[in-house]
């Protein structure tokens, strides 16, 4: 096998002459260099890619060049040749040009008069001129050295000369294998053409040897004319090597694994290669991982560094453990992961490798945050201090160094830090501006996911979704195809939310089921979405009062230990399963699992939303129970950390609930004020959920403010009914909120409150409307569980 050279480098080598002697009409010049260069230059065109089939093109295109001549008969067939008999195609001109090169010395000549095609240098020229040749005319075309063509062309002539006799008798075997299969078409078009055309001189030898020609020529060539299924591909290894280069960037900027088709290519030209690199036990490892295969994943890892310190004398030690570290924490293995980086930490400390050990530290930080109950020991003897300086260390050092990608990173982890613990939103606002700045500055297309990612979690905090949403549709339209696919699985799971909140269930379903299959693959991001898929299967079933159905997918879903899961995720499902044990009426199994959830959260310092959003729901499992005024001080306190912290989502909800503590304890006329100063601005929340039951509170709190209007003045009496008309009025619109998230029990509810109200009103019409309606609802109900 070449290093270099191979036949379809003959190929480009060919039509850049084919150029140069100006074959190619002016019309057709644009589609002859675009599909050179292509191959010669490595751009990405992964940035115009719109999917990850576009992105993987470009190795597809390199393969099928290699295998066949068939890509070249697709450019230049249908253009006309500039040159010799008119009418005649330039893949006429093409295979001429290549028909030309008949025997072994051809090809010597063929790359000796390659020379011809690059401008002189003064020296050559100078020499020309002491012997008498004329220099060159002006409308010649020739090449520079140092321009993509001119490189090429030199090198594969310095290529050529460095080729033992044994490897260019193999390079012109497999030339004349892969020209084979033009032989139909050129005998056609040249009536000169003979059947041992392709070796002149086999063709001038078959007068003198007679029949024994064939016998020659099978000794030669052995059965490489036919189909021989045994037959190895014509490669190099500067193709498997650009091959292995192309797939670990495009694994490890996007997360995808490599598609089936590419892959079986890929393994078949490994194998006809003499050599395989060492990099090829990287790019199986990196397939292995995200196919989820642990034991295989580890098995290349250690392959692939065995033979790179071998051959670098250790120096990549630290990148190893820094592997390892990333691929035991992804396999839960989170001890020794911390473990493996914390070695890390160290060699690259001893090496002077400040771009590994920056990376090092920023894994650990990021970690602890997720795993806090892992490190937490390590906290303890850390002396980096508190998250907060260690960000103030990890952001000066990347700014000392010039690492603007981890300084983005600090920063956007110093923003998250502010969101988490409830500090200034202003403060989190200036650190995104500052890695937005970065980003656009340094061109970091890649990170503009993570930085969007968390704009998104800014303004829903914030209570405007409205711009939440916003920022999701620009992120997939016009960044997800530079980001890596965890992004885009995040953001559009996010999308998918936001519907599922709405009640538009089989939309967020259609957001999750329109993801790229072939980036699905990975085994991480497919379980991130089959359990995201759950969770709205789940929330839906608990909305239709389907609880066997809920109960099923609840037991799926937690039989994944809780390392297993997203952080983010596992939360969702805990208070899912607090909200089936209530449906069932289990409130003390409810009640303890929120009180742990509470303590974990407390001991590990976690989001300060999901403390916000526990006290909520202990509320709520008190008032359930009959006890609201117990969850008074609960309630002062959600309303008075989500103030601070301005939470909004959750301070609407929690002064709802300090509203209904209120109302349990007969201060109607308070809770009437309160929920006329938040509803309004729940609306922006687009929580269909939360805006229907502060409705109920406020047509309780109506409707008990009825209650104390007994004495018989008439005045009074038209007070009351006002009060329980406007409570029929917060009904309804409770009702119609809990209809657009298909709340089947508080729908009945809803409508038996409204139908009790009118009952006590006098309008015994309109009251057994309602109770029909709630009858209907409750059949269809019973339908909706089949």
């Amino acid at each position: 096998m070449s290093r270099f050279l191979n036949p379809a480098k003959i190929g480009l080598l060919a039509l850049i002459e084919l150029y140069t002697s100006k074959s190619v009409p002016t019309s057709s010049i644009l589609d002859v260099l675009s599909f050179i260069t292509s191959h010669l230059i490595d751009n990405d065109i992964s940035s115009s890619a719109s999917s990850s089939s576009d992105r993987w093109r470009r190795a597809e295109n390199t393969v099928s060049l290699v295998v066949s001549i068939s890509d070249f008969e697709k450019v230049l067939m249908p253009h006309t040749a500039a040159s010799g008999i008119p009418g005649r195609s330039l893949w006429y001109a093409f295979l001429h040009k290549l028909w030309e090169i008949d025997s072994l010395d051809a090809l010597h000549e063929f790359f000796d008069n390659c020379s011809t095609l690059l401008v002189k240098t003064k020296d050559e020229l100078r020499q020309d001129a002491e012997i008498g040749i004329p220099p060159p005319a002006p409308d010649v075309i020739q090449l520079s050295r140092n321009s993509p063509f001119g490189a090429f062309v030199r090198r594969s002539q310095l290529e050529f000369t460095r080729l033992r006799f044994h490897d260019a008798i193999e390079l012109w075997k497999d030339f004349v294998k892969y020209r084979q299969t033009t032989a139909a078409y050129y005998r056609k078009k040249t009536p000169a053409f003979q059947r041992l055309s392709f070796d002149t001189v086999l063709l001038a030898g078959e007068s003198e040897w007679g029949s024994g020609v064939e016998a020659i020529a099978s000794v030669v060539y052995g059965d490489m004319l036919k189909d021989d299924l045994n037959a190895t591909m014509p490669v190099s290894t500067d193709d498997i090597e650009k091959l292995l280069e192309f797939q670990i960037d495009q694994m490890q900027k996007y997360g995808n694994r490599i598609p089936l088709e590419i892959r079986h290519q890929f393994h078949d030209l490994v194998m006809d290669s003499y050599m395989v690199p060492s990099l090829s036990h990287y790019l199986s490892y990196l397939e292995a991982w995200r196919a989820g295969d642990y034991a295989t994943s580890f098995d290349y890892l250690h392959r692939y560094f065995d033979y790179t310190m071998h051959n670098r004398d250790k120096s990549f030690y630290q990148y190893a453990l820094m592997n390892l570290a990333v691929l035991q924490a992804d396999f839960g293995c989170h001890k020794e992961a911390i473990a493996a980086m914390l070695e890390t930490v160290s060699t690259a400390r001893e090496n002077r490798d400040m771009t590994c050990l920056n990376f090092a530290l920023n894994w650990l930080f990021h970690f602890g945050q997720a795993r806090p109950e892992v490190t937490r020991e390590l906290e303890s003897k850390s002396q980096l201090g508190t998250g907060k300086e260690s960000l103030a260390f990890l952001r000066s050092q990347a700014k000392e160094t010039g690492t603007w990608s981890l300084f983005s990173s600090a920063l956007m982890s110093s923003a998250k830090m502010c969101l988490s613990q409830g500090e200034s939103v202003a403060t989190a606002l200036e650190y995104l501006v500052r890695s937005s700045q970065i980003l656009v500055e340094r061109n970091m297309n890649n990170m503009i996911g993570s930085q969007l990612s968390i704009n998104i979690a800014l303004w829903d905090r914030l209570g405007i979704a409205y711009l939440s949403a916003t920022i999701c549709e620009i992120f997939l339209q016009c960044h997800a195809r530079h980001s890596i696919f965890d992004d885009g699985l995040k953001v559009t799971s996010r999308q998918a939310s936001m519907l599922a909140l709405k009640g538009k269930y089989d939309e967020a379903l259609g957001k999750l089921e329109s993801l790229d299959v072939d980036s699905l693959r990975a085994w991480k991001p497919s379980q991130y979405w089959h359990k995201f898929r759950g969770i709205i299967k789940l929330r839906r079933d608990l909305h239709h009062n389907n609880l066997d159905g809920a109960e099923l997918l609840l037991s799926q879903l937690l039989q994944s230990k809780s390392e297993d899961l997203e952080p983010d995720l596992a939360f969702v499902i805990d208070t899912l399963h607090v909200d089936c044990l209530a449906r069932r009426g289990n409130y003390e199994e409810a009640f303890t699992k929120v009180e742990k959830m509470i303590v974990e959260l407390r001991d590990e310092n976690k989001d300060i939303a999901l403390r916000v959003r526990l006290l909520l729901l202990k509320a709520e499992l008190l008032d359930k129970c009959g006890r609201s005024p117990k969850a008074f001080t609960i309630a002062v306190r959600a309303t008075n950390v989500a103030w601070r912290a301005r939470l909004i989502p959750y301070l609407w909800p929690a002064v709802g609930a300090l509203a209904n503590v209120l109302s349990s304890l007969g201060d109607f006329a308070p809770a009437i004020r309160l929920l006329h100063a938040v509803l309004p601005r729940s609306l922006e929340c687009d929580n269909a959920a939360m805006t229907a039951k502060l409705y109920a509170h406020l047509g309780d709190a109506h409707v008990g403010l009825a209650g104390t209007m007994t004495s018989p003045p008439k005045s009074n009496q038209n007070k009351r009914r006002e009060h329980l008309m406007k409570g029929v009025e917060a009904f309804e619109k409770a009702f119609n909120h809990y209809s657009s998230i298909e709340d089947v029990n508080k729908q009945c509810e809803m409508m038996a409150k409204k139908a009790t109200i009118m009952k006590v009103a006098g309008d015994y019409a309109l009251a057994n409307d309602y109770a029909a309606t709630y009858l209907a609802l409750r059949r269809d109900a019973a339908q909706l569980k089949i």
